[in-house]
């Protein structure tokens, strides 16, 4: 899955990627809606990561997203 995908169907991931980063707020989310880069710095901001690492984890977060 490419982050097009997610991007366009970011009401449905919104809850995914509220599971795996809870430390972004519904409110912050509803900023992100569905930018890769927004939400690779807002979770750079809430947990203190590099920019490589966040990137590491939304790769990750797409690999187990792929099937769906």
């Amino acid at each position: 899955m490419n982050w097009d995908t997610i991007q366009g169907n970011w009401k449905q991931f919104k809850g995914n990627v509220k599971q795996q980063w809870g430390k972004l707020t519904d409110d912050k989310l509803e900023q992100i809606a569905g930018k890769r880069d927004q939400l690779a710095g807002s979770i750079q901001e809430a947990y203190g990561v590099s920019k490589d690492e966040a990137e590491k984890q939304i790769r990750a977060f797409e690999e187990r997203h792929k099937e769906r």
